[in-house]
């Protein structure tokens, strides 16, 4: 899909810009670290700032392509996983995004898994320290 080599470039480049045509205006993104998702384009690529900022070494290392049910209304839709590693405060990290494309071929929903837990938590810790660096979440209490 297109979309999906769109985005991988956007993203192996670091490029905020590119990643903004990408996402439907209510695109929601599904974290490994919250239960609900982040909502709207805005705060997606603020997120998305922070994760570029995060991560170390990130390179995508293969793909899947095939329709999926959506978290959103549980249509189906196009979709495509893409399988990364990275490293995070000295900690590798294995993922997937899965995506999920609306009828334009923009992505409605993303979706992120990680492992191993320990990797995760130090993910988690560096991205809320992102966040709220950058006024996107209020310091937690």
């Amino acid at each position: 899909m297109e979309t999906a080599d769109r985005f991988r470039a956007a993203v192996e480049k670091r490029d905020l810009t590119a990643l903004e045509d990408l996402f439907t205006e209510d695109v929601r993104f599904y974290s490994p670290v919250k239960f609900t998702p982040f909502e709207g384009r805005p705060m997606v690529l603020g997120l998305f700032g922070v994760l570029l900022r995060t991560f170390e070494d990130f390179r995508y290392v293969g793909r899947f392509d095939g329709t999926a049910e959506t978290s959103t209304d549980g249509s189906e839709a196009p979709s495509e996983i893409l399988l990364f590693r990275a490293t995070v405060g000295g900690k590798e990290i294995h993922g997937i995004d899965l995506l999920h494309f609306d009828e334009s071929g923009r992505i409605k929903e993303f979706t992120v898994m990680v492992r191993p837990q320990s990797a995760l938590r130090t993910l988690s810790e560096a991205v809320l320290a992102g966040l709220v660096a950058d006024g996107l979440v209020p310091e937690p209490s």
